[in-house]
């Protein structure tokens, strides 16, 4: 039995096309793995606080030293980093948002990149602790950024690569909606997307 974590990040609801994108990966893993169980987080119902003084001290400091509000917090992390350590297939919907990702995963990534929760560091360096699983990234914009000028833009899908690659996954495959708004290829794109999705 596989589990599945899927991230959803835009907050346009149903028209939202990363939303869409996602959706059919699942669907798809689905259809690979008949008995796999999905569990869903959706970063705009559910939203991660934006990092305050009061978050890092927390993450830096003994937990026997921990205020009741710094429990709180702790045990919230602790949530998110014990889904992403329970999944064996991550997919994460990420709409290209000004070059980036969407201020709802980065707060997310604030509050899950914790040494000795989703790394650690030893005499090496660091070592990813999230070994073994697979990440599928649901891409979409509207321009397009996995090729031409624009492509030095893309702070996207390399910064999930490079977070999770830092966590210890680095089985990930990448479907790209993209050129969304531009006519003569919005009108096809996220179906080709779709229709071209496979699944390992």
């Amino acid at each position: 039995m596989k589990n599945i974590l899927h991230i959803i990040t835009s907050p346009r609801g149903e028209v939202s096309a990363s939303r869409k994108l996602g959706k059919a990966i699942v669907e798809k893993i689905q259809e690979k793995h008949s008995d796999a169980v999905v569990k869903e987080r959706d970063l705009t119902k559910n939203l991660v606080p934006l990092l305050e003084e009061v978050h890092i001290n927390t993450f830096f400091s003994p937990p026997e030293s921990h205020s009741s509000e710094q429990q709180e917090i702790n045990k919230y992390s602790e949530n998110l980093i014990s889904e992403l350590q329970e999944a064996d297939i991550i997919v994460i919907d990420s709409p290209m948002y000004n070059f980036s990702v969407p201020a709802t995963l980065r707060a997310y990534f604030d509050f899950t990149s914790r040494a000795g929760y989703t790394f650690k560091y030893d005499e090496s360096g660091p070592k990813g602790l999230l070994n073994n699983k697979k990440l599928y990234i649901a891409f979409t914009s509207g321009n397009i950024y996995s090729e031409g000028p624009y492509q030095i833009y893309d702070s996207n899908v390399p910064y999930i690569k490079n977070v999770f690659g830092f966590y210890g996954v680095t089985d990930v495959s990448v479907f790209r909606a993209e050129g969304l708004s531009i006519p003569g290829i919005q009108e096809t794109s996220l179906e080709k997307a779709i229709e071209g999705i496979t699944i390992d």
